[in-house]
């Protein structure tokens, strides 16, 4: 496909993000800005909630991990079902009974406003890293095939895109973003359905299925041997109960616990409307994903079919590069070359925009909240200082995420579903410990020991992984693959042995990380109970 033609799709998509920011935002005051004037339409944050959740790493890094892990991520969508059902009927009900705009206010106000801030710091840095490796991906992938033949440089390609992020969501916040993120659900979907239907094309099952010949696509992708869902064997971290719970106790970290994900539903008119929308998304999400993995297995199909290697992406071999080489390459939908290639920019901008520039939004709706104490008249700020304000944290957090991609440019990540989701395994442990332990317990440990202890806990979380059985056997590997503290932690290890036998941690280390708080949390409020005593 000529770069030409990527600008030229890109352009119409910005064009349309920009008027809508631009009618969304004329009026939009600190109540427009945070939360919608509360007048969102259920079923468009339902919409919006896909784009969101999907990201451009699950519309790249799902379908072309598919040779690796086949459909086993099914089970951590599964997960993320019930996750959902928890989220509706559990933290939604709280969060409007406070009437809150920040969620991290529920922390202040039932542990003390040093619970708050940690569960905002944890977001803001979750948050801010995890939407870096979204972006950095798309732009990644920009770079090889439209800025790149084009000669412009990696870190111009991240200012323009952050600055046209920053042109549409300025003013309006989530009222625009409302829209915004729903009209990029739709086409997230319709070019995830084109591309689906043209590899079917391409491999020429529909052809052989109309004429009689040959199972239909459908037939085809579940015979797959990459098809298989279900892992029972309990020492691998693909295992469905590992899968399954790290996949629900990972969706109401990233989703219900999460204001980037939680303020837009906040937007809606009333409960009821939130719990439908939330509801909804569950069900849609899981749906999204089965083609999403279909389309994996035809990836690879094609692969073979045309024995094509796996290409490069940033410089080095990557299953991140399948999608886009086979979309931008010459794929075509029954003899129409443009169409393919102008589906796949469209989803993937859609898939990872979205979750980009809302956090902009939602982080700056944190510091303001959580930090800065601006909500309500409690500091007396007229309308035009709390704008300058919120505008300058806005701006304040494009730049941090210009650095953040730029670091992982410098790293050079060439897989990123894992990382992304291993990353979360490690900073949302601490939001779900807080939370539970702030709806479930009495307690009310105090003072910096719940810092010190929510920062140790992923710390703790990431050498038990170390000491697992995947960190003791690929220790047998080359020293120099490893970082300077993975190498003295195995050097001191007992003498190699894994500390578990042959089990192997998964996703189930957020569940273990937020238990490890719980339990340093129980502790601190044990010990300060019999101080007082």
């Amino acid at each position: 496909m000529s770069p030409y033609l990527i600008l030229l799709a890109l352009a119409l998509y910005f064009f349309m993000l920009l008027a809508v920011g631009y009618v969304t935002g004329r009026k939009a005051n600190d109540d427009g800005y945070f939360v919608g004037n509360k007048q969102s339409l259920w079923w468009m944050v339902a919409l919006g909630m896909l784009s969101d959740s999907m990201s451009g790493v699950s519309f790249i890094s799902v379908p072309g991990a598919v040779n690796v892990a086949h459909w086993s991520y099914m089970q951590v969508v599964f997960g993320y079902v019930a996750g959902y059902l928890v989220i509706a009927y559990v933290l939604l009900p709280l969060y409007y009974r406070e009437n809150l705009t920040s969620i991290y206010t529920y922390l202040g106000t039932r542990l003390g406003l040093e619970h708050q801030r940690v569960g905002a710091s944890f977001f803001v840095l979750s948050r801010l890293l995890g939407s870096a490796a979204r972006l950095f991906l798309t732009v990644a992938i920009l770079q090889t095939y439209l800025f790149g033949p084009m000669g412009v440089p990696f870190f111009l390609s991240v200012i323009v895109i952050i600055a046209l992020i920053l042109a549409y969501t300025m003013k309006g916040g989530i009222k625009t973003l409302v829209v915004t993120d729903a009209l990029q659900s739709v086409f997230l979907i319709g070019g995830v359905l084109i591309c689906v239907v043209a590899l079917a094309d391409g491999l020429e099952w529909i052809d052989f299925w109309q004429k009689g010949v040959g199972p239909s696509p459908w037939q085809r992708i579940m015979d797959a041997e990459m098809s298989e869902v279900f892992v029972w064997d309990g020492n691998s971290k693909l295992n469905f109960w590992k899968q399954f719970l790290g996949g629900a106790a990972m969706c109401i970290a990233m989703t219900g616990l999460d204001q980037n994900m939680m303020q837009k539903n906040l937007s809606c008119k009333s409960l009821k409307d939130a719990q439908k929308n939330m509801v909804t998304t569950g069900i849609v999400v899981m749906l999204v994903n089965v083609f999403f993995l279909s389309l994996g297995v035809m990836l690879h199909a094609y692969l073979a079919k045309y024995s094509l290697e796996i290409p490069l992406l940033n410089g080095k071999p990557s299953t991140d590069g399948i999608f886009p080489m086979l979309a931008l390459g010459g794929l075509s939908l029954f003899g129409v070359a443009w169409l393919v290639p102008f589906a796949f920019v469209l989803g993937l901008s859609a898939a990872t925009f979205s979750s980009a520039d809302s956090v902009l939004t939602t982080l700056t709706t944190s510091v303001y909240h959580d930090f800065l104490g601006l909500g309500g008249d409690r500091l007396g700020y007229d309308d035009a200082r709390k704008k300058r304000i919120r505008q300058t944290l806005h701006l304040g957090f494009a730049v941090a995420l210009f650095f953040c991609i730029l670091l992982f440019h410098w790293l050079n990540e060439s897989s990123l579903i894992d990382t992304v989701l291993m990353v979360a395994t490690y900073t949302y442990g601490p939001l779900l410990a807080l939370f539970a332990v702030g709806i479930y317990t009495q307690w009310k440990p105090q003072g910096w020991a719940v810092v010190l202890w929510c920062i140790a806990s992923p710390l703790i979380t990431y050498f038990l992984k170390l000491s697992d059985a995947t960190g003791v056997w690929s220790a047998g590997r080359e020293a120099t693959k490893f970082n300077a503290l993975e190498r003295v932690w195995f050097q001191t290890d007992v003498h190699g042995q894994p500390w578990f036998g042959a089990y192997v941690i998964g996703y189930e280390s957020l569940i273990l990380n937020a238990a490890i708080v719980v339990t340093g949390l129980g502790l601190i409020h044990f010990w300060q109970s019999r101080k007082k005593i």
